[in-house]
This record gives C-alpha cells, sequence and structure tokens, in this order.
C-alpha cells in the first residue's frame, strides 16, 4: 500500500484515532508544558526536540515544497517563542503544547498563501522528497519519494482549509478534536473537511490528465466554507 493509498483508504468515521489505534492526546504535552513553565529556554529545546518533526511534516504536506517548508517551520517557532516571552508561568502549565504550535503553523502558512500571487514560482513538487531514512534501501527510498511527491501534489489541488484538515488527519494524526481546536472550526466541520477532502482526492488521483509530481497542479480555489477570519 503506498502512502496515498493509506491516506484514502481511512473512513472518515474513524477520524478521533482511538477507534483505530491511533492518538489521543498529546502524550509530550504535560512534560513540555511543565519544562517551559520552569525555564523558558530549556523548555524551549524541549518543545523543539519533541514537535520539529509533526511541524516540518504538516508544514512539508501543506505547502508541497521542501525549503518552503522550512521557512514556515523556522517561522512557526520562532512565533512560539517570542509569544512565550510574554506568557505567565500558569498560563504557559496550561498549554497543549502541539496543539497551539500547530495552530501558529497553520496561520503562517496562511499568511504566505496570501502573498504567494505576489511571489516568483517555486520549485516544482519534486523538489520536496521526504526525509530520508538511514537505514532505508535505495528502491524503498525511491518509491517512498514517488507516493510522497504524488501525495503532495494531490493535496496542493484541495482547497485550503480541506487540506489542512486531512494533512493535520492523515499525515500529522491528530484526532479531531485537537485539529478542531487547531483550525478554530467545530468538529462536525472538521469532519466534513476530511470527507470531502478524501473524496476529492479519490477523484482527483482517477481523474485522467492529473499525474501529480508530472505537471503543473491547478491552484486551489477559495474553500466555500471557509471562515472569513482567523485568529
Amino acid at each position: 500500500m503506498t502512502v496515498t493509498d493509506e491516506a484514502l483508504s481511512h473512513a472518515p468515521g474513524a477520524a478521533a484515532g482511538d477507534d483505530r489505534g491511533g492518538p489521543v492526546g498529546d502524550t509530550a504535552g504535560a512534560r513540555v508544558a511543565a519544562a517551559l513553565a520552569r525555564d523558558l529556554d530549556e523548555g524551549f529545546a524541549a518543545l523543539y526536540e519533541a514537535y520539529r518533526g509533526a511541524v516540518f511534516s504538516t508544514a512539508l504536506r501543506l505547502c508541497g515544497r521542501w525549503a518552503e517548508a522550512e521557512d514556515l517551520s523556522a517561522e512557526a517557532f520562532l512565533r512560539a517563542y517570542r509569544a512565550l516571552t510574554g506568557y505567565e508561568a500558569q498560563r504557559i502549565a496550561g498549554l497543549r503544547p502541539r496543539a497551539w504550535l500547530l495552530t501558529i503553523l497553520t496561520n503562517v502558512w496562511r499568511n504566505s498563501l496570501r502573498s504567494a500571487a505576489r511571489r516568483p514560482a517555486t520549485g516544482p513538487i519534486e523538489d520536496a522528497p521526504d526525509p530520508p531514512d538511514p537505514g532505508e534501501g535505495v528502491e524503498d527510498a525511491a518509491a517512498r519519494h514517488e507516493t510522497g511527491r504524488e501525495l503532495a501534489g494531490l493535496l496542493d489541488l484541495l482547497p485550503h482549509q480541506q487540506r489542512a484538515a486531512v494533512v493535520l488527519r492523515h499525515v500529522t494524526d491528530l484526532p479531531v478534536a485537537e485539529i478542531a481546536a487547531v483550525l478554530d472550526l467545530p468538529e462536525g466541520t472538521v469532519k466534513s473537511h476530511i470527507s470531502r477532502g478524501l473524496a476529492r482526492l479519490r477523484a482527483l488521483r482517477t481523474a485522467p490528465g492529473t499525474a501529480p509530481g508530472t505537471a503543473e497542479p491547478v491552484r486551489s480555489a477559495p474553500d466555500p466554507e471557509q471562515k472569513g477570519g482567523h485568529r
């Protein structure tokens, strides 16, 4: 089963995570929040180590390009640190770090979309491989790279809210309740975005003339269900 097959195979009704063994919460969150409340600099190092992978993989699938994902991730962590310097210890101790960080990341990504039309065209999808695994064979790495390009190309065709919901659920593997917190949407709306996004991915994958990674993707139209403002 390819990466794309796996993403498309999950039924929306199982999105809460508990029925199929997915996460039901942020297991590192309490430890990281306590470390931040004790000492901001040492705690921020723990925050970075705990969530850098989730932040980068989410950014990569949201934007589809490696260099841009690095920029989005760096900006998200920078904004997080600046925000923390203004928080009282009690507020920091009550944070849900993963949802909080990914909220910052998605807002940074949304801001980047607003200015995308004014920037020169970025590199193609094939310039954004998945992170390498040192123990992985050449053949497996090549196959994984192809499925990564395919998934990135398909996601790039989704409306923004659907793309974010599908990425957070099936790439970052967050439960629906946490996605709702990140996107500032009701859980029912999140489930609808996931369901519609997966349905659109299935349709795009079988449609003639849509070979992600080999042709220029059509930029997604604004999501008709997108809220007028964001946090």
